[in-house]
């Protein structure tokens, strides 16, 4: 195994590890070289440092990763990076953990290293605790919150049996509801054509929002949620989703189909229909089009709030790791 460090925000695209996402049964969008691209020119600061591992001029592992006074932490941002560390081949993860920490980060210049966003269910947290600890660094394993998540069946039928009667009678209810309040509604999903009107109208929603909600989409982060859109849509990795009924567009939902998931991302709506719960009528709709399009999963993300329950979603452990030298 050979691992190479850059510098050089190029190496996003000639030292591309995309194959390797999609091979790491972990990789998710948010470990992608476009991803993270995307989020460096918008949000990086300090020293970037692209680590990709090599096997007989095969690309087999990569790890992304910033240091900024003295702190090494990997690449993506805990508020809009979801999933962060490395990724790698089948057979391959143990060696390139060995190497990053065995060899490669021995050269970068840091004190401590916080690393998030790791998934307890993958290999990752054991494989950097050994790898770290193996070259004498403390090493201290950390909460970082939860990721709800809901494996799914292979129909909508399926799906709704398997929910406890009261919640699958409340998903029912919202519904009936707000048809019975405000009509049919339909369900519109952003093409290349309506995604900037959509986006103004999201964009509306999100900033209208209480508390820190209300206050999280500045116009830093609204430039880095236009151009995921504009980035990502083409391929459908990208959805932007509305609920319309009539003339309103009382919610929305931002989410990303990467391999067999649908990973519900952000979302918004109107107060002046809260009391319809649009939202949760729209993600219930978004969950039963993931079932028919033949996917696995559905991420809720990170945070354990109670709507996401109502879903039958179940918390997933994130892992944290306090690394010192």
């Amino acid at each position: 195994m050979r691992v190479e460090l850059s510098e050089d925000p190029t190496a996003f695209r000639t030292a591309d590890w995309s194959e390797v996402v999609g091979a790491d049964p972990f990789g998710s969008f948010f470990h992608t070289p476009s991803y993270l691209k995307l989020w460096w020119e918008e949000f990086g600061t300090g020293r970037l440092v692209i680590a990709t591992g090599s096997e007989d001029d095969e690309r087999v592992g990569a790890c992304v990763f910033t240091v900024e006074e003295g702190v090494l932490t990997f690449l993506g941002g805990f508020d809009v990076t979801d999933y962060m560390g490395p990724v790698a081949a089948p057979g391959r993860a143990e060696a390139f953990a060995k190497e990053l920490f065995g060899t490669a980060l021995a050269d970068v210049e840091w004190d401590r290293a916080d690393l998030r966003g790791m998934r307890a269910g993958s290999p990752w947290p054991a494989l950097l605790e050994d790898a770290a600890a193996s070259v004498g660094l403390g090493v201290e394993r950390l909460d970082d919150g939860v990721c709800p998540v809901l494996p799914l069946p292979a129909t909508h039928e399926e799906y709704l049996a398997a929910l406890p009667a009261k919640l699958r009678h409340e998903i029912r209810r919202k519904q009936r509801r707000l048809e019975a309040e405000l009509g049919e509604f339909t369900i519109e999903l952003a093409t290349d054509e309506t995604l900037p009107e959509l986006y103004d109208r999201f964009i509306e929603l999100h900033r209208e929002s209480p508390g820190p909600k209300g206050k999280f989409m500045h116009a830093g982060m609204e430039i880095f949620f236009r151009r995921l859109g504009e980035a990502f849509l083409p391929a459908r990795v990208f959805n932007l989703a509305f609920i319309r009924v009539g003339d309103a567009w009382p919610a929305a939902v931002i989410g990303f189909r990467f391999k067999d998931t649908f990973a519900l991302y952000n979302s918004a709506f109107d107060r002046e229909y809260g009391q319809l719960s649009p939202g949760m009528v729209l993600i219930s709709d978004m969950i039963r089009r993931s079932i028919e399009e033949g996917l696995a999963t559905f991420d809720l993300l990170k945070g354990d709030l109670e709507y996401k329950k109502r879903f039958g979603a179940e918390p997933a452990a994130i892992v944290r790791l306090a690394i010192t030298r």
